[in-house]
């Protein structure tokens, strides 16, 4: 091994723990709190180590929103193969992707989104990584429910029920809504498995 390539290594170790912990300092902070100078602090590196990373701190907080919803959805495909079959399976879908909507990477999302409202600059970077994470985790839940997404009917009850994740994680920003949480999650996604079967059903000629 060359001194270059544990320098390389060093650098991408410090890029990652840089961007981990951006995310933890928006989930925790909110935008405004978030300051290149407390992501240098809690990261453990100096403030220059960050700008050779990241120039601004629009990057550093738009690059951490991409990678760890890049390894998010990396690691939700992965786990697919735990997921039960059957009647199970929907449920454990939805609760898979509640808990996505609950987690810490939609809390710092959700901190970034409504900065972005108020500042057209950061709005413009901001739309374009909603669009992306939006259409990503639309195609997920089709492949976790194994379900026809060019049905209108089908493509309409996963977005409808990540509209409902969506909204149950905003429910949990403020309150720990857990209890509630899951058994609205239970009740839709006995609805979603009756009406999903019956949109498989093959349709009997008169």
């Amino acid at each position: 091994m060359t001194i270059r390539e544990p320098q390389q290594e060093r650098s991408r170790a410090t890029h990652q723990r840089l961007l981990e912990t951006t995310i933890e300092c928006l989930a925790q902070h909110g935008w405004a709190g978030t300051t290149v100078g407390v992501v240098a602090q809690r990261a453990g590196v100096s403030r220059g180590a960050i700008q050779h990373h990241f120039p601004t701190r629009e990057d550093l907080i738009t690059s951490a929103l991409e990678f760890i919803f890049d390894q998010r959805m990396a690691e939700v495909r992965a786990a697919a193969a735990d997921l039960p079959e059957g009647a199970e399976r929907v449920e454990a879908v939805v609760i898979r992707l509640v808990d996505y909507f609950t987690g810490v990477l939609f809390k710092a999302a959700l901190q970034v989104w409504t900065a972005a409202a108020a500042d057209p600059a950061l709005k413009e970077r901001v739309v374009p990584l909603e669009l992306r994470f939006g259409r990503t985790v639309h195609t997920i839940a089709t492949e976790l429910l194994g379900a026809d997404d060019s049905d209108p009917d089908t493509h309409r009850l996963v977005q409808a029920t990540l509209d409902m994740a969506r909204g149950l994680g905003l429910a949990d920003v403020l309150t720990d809504d857990s209890r509630r949480r899951s058994q609205i999650v239970a009740t839709w996604a006995q609805h979603l498995s009756t009406a999903l079967t019956r949109v498989r059903a093959p349709v009997e000629a008169p």
